[in-house]
């Protein structure tokens, strides 16, 4: 460590780390999470398994470090991608796209969402993530909504999108995702959020 900073990741360690990564998200994906081995990531990565644990530690330590790779590349998306998610678009047209955005992120990594969810339910509003998430929502809701209660209005808004209760709606409820982000869009059409022709 020098200055106060870590010393930069070696290309092939992080080489490496990407494959492991990707073979876990790949077992979670096909097999569910409870196929989730140490040994199971470094047989389908070609990794030794000692090195696996090495950089991560145990099955649950890699589960965050998935969540935390997957929610980097979401960041992204809604903070510098293109409109309407990233910026250039109206703040409601953004409010919209997000949510939907969301939506989709966790029906696609619902299986592995859930398990981080379960591990540890009540961190999930102090977390980086979430944090990260309420903000930006937050900054969308009060500029189409200035003088509302914004940071209130972003908690209720985020609150319908936990991984548990789309893992309800999808697999008990056999709602599809359209069917969640037109639910969405009547709330925000209900709040006064939902972006109009002209935009707001």
């Amino acid at each position: 460590m020098a200055g106060g900073r870590p010393a930069p990741e070696r290309a092939d360690a992080a080489r490496n780390r990407r494959r492991i990564l990707d073979a876990a998200a790949a077992i979670v994906a096909g097999q569910g999470p409870e196929a989730l081995t140490m040994n199971a990531v470094a047989h389908a990565s070609g990794i030794g398994v000692g090195t696996v644990y090495r950089r991560f530690g145990d099955v649950q330590q890699l589960i965050y470090a998935l969540l935390d790779d997957r929610e980097l590349r979401f960041q992204e998306a809604f903070l510098g991608g293109p409109p309407p998610l990233g910026p250039d678009a109206p703040p409601a047209e953004r409010l919209r796209a997000f949510l939907h955005a969301l939506t989709d992120r966790i029906v696609d990594q619902r299986q592995l969402l859930l398990a981080g969810e379960v591990a540890s339910p009540l961190t999930r509003y102090a977390s980086g993530p979430y944090t990260a998430m309420h903000t930006h929502v937050t900054t969308l809701v009060g500029r189409i909504r200035p003088g509302a209660d914004a940071g209130l209005l972003a908690h209720l808004l985020l609150a319908p999108l936990t991984p548990s209760l789309i893992c309800h709606l999808t697999a008990d409820r056999g709602r599809t995702p359209r069917e969640i982000k037109d639910g969405l869009d009547e709330l925000l059409a209900a709040s006064g959020l939902r972006p109009t022709p002209d935009g707001p």
